[in-house]
């Protein structure tokens, strides 16, 4: 069932992207996602930003219900139900290197401000970056890649990794982003032995584990993840190279 909930403020990101803060007085995990129901459009995951007193989320403008989210203003209302899916496990680790890439940086906020941890923002270009003032609140080392060298690192998120990966020694990789970034991060961290959770993203019609939409390898995203360990992506081979469209077909990425 849907909570409607009141939209309390709105946030600029960028310039189509935006935060949307509401009440909600459900716990929330950091990693774990929510439907949210936009009337007369459709229902779509979405990762919480922020998990603590009042929930939010960060809607780039990509198709048809994020652009009528990004319309919406405080006042507001929009559906809600959820919190769906398992977190991030961190309590194990010392060392953390958080990496978000595009608008997959929002979905690691809550983390960044439970951990304070060293964190890579990665983004197309300085138009695009996200969030970097509110994440240096928190964290000593920010670090931003573009991949048109226009602000910070010129590569890619994964290409300044590796880099920081090779100056300080960390135990945990955590990241969300595209998914062809997600393939090569876990690629990296078993390339060099340390361990990663991955926050992964399919197209979901339910949102709870019964629909099958977002199956990956026998894996439901929404139910046994979004969030997976290392050893649990290693057994999806569908990471990087299929996704199913609405219909439940597989079709490459």
């Amino acid at each position: 069932m849907n909570n409607v909930v009141k939209i309390t403020s709105v946030k600029r990101e960028s310039h189509d992207t935006r935060t949307f803060r509401f009440t909600f007085d459900k716990d929330a995990k950091a990693g774990q996602f929510v439907m949210v129901w936009v009337p007369g459009i459709d229902e779509i995951p979405m990762s919480l930003s922020s998990v603590r007193g009042k929930k939010s989320i960060t809607v780039k403008a990509i198709g048809d219900a994020t652009n009528a989210i990004n319309k919406l203003e405080k006042g507001n209302y929009i559906g809600i139900r959820g919190p769906y899916g398992n977190g991030f496990s961190v309590e194990k680790s010392k060392n953390i290197l958080i990496v978000g890439g595009g608008v997959g940086v929002a979905a690691l906020m809550p983390l960044v401000r439970m951990t304070g941890s060293d964190t890579i923002i990665g983004a197309r270009n300085k138009a695009e970056i996200i969030m970097k003032s509110d994440i240096e609140r928190y964290s000593e080392n920010v670090w931003v890649s573009t991949d048109d060298g226009s602000y910070g690192f010129k590569g890619n998120a994964v290409d300044l990794m590796k880099k920081k990966m090779k100056e300080k020694e960390y135990d945990l990789i955590v990241a969300c982003g595209p998914e062809i970034m997600l393939y090569y991060v876990h690629k990296a961290c078993t390339d060099a032995s340390v361990d990663c959770q991955l926050s992964l993203e399919r197209f979901m019609k339910c949102g709870a584990g019964l629909c099958g939409s977002c199956v990956m390898d026998g894996m439901r995203i929404c139910e046994d993840g979004p969030v997976f360990n290392s050893e649990e992506i290693t057994e999806l081979k569908e990471l990087g190279r299929f996704k199913r469209s609405p219909s439940g077909k597989k079709v490459k990425l």
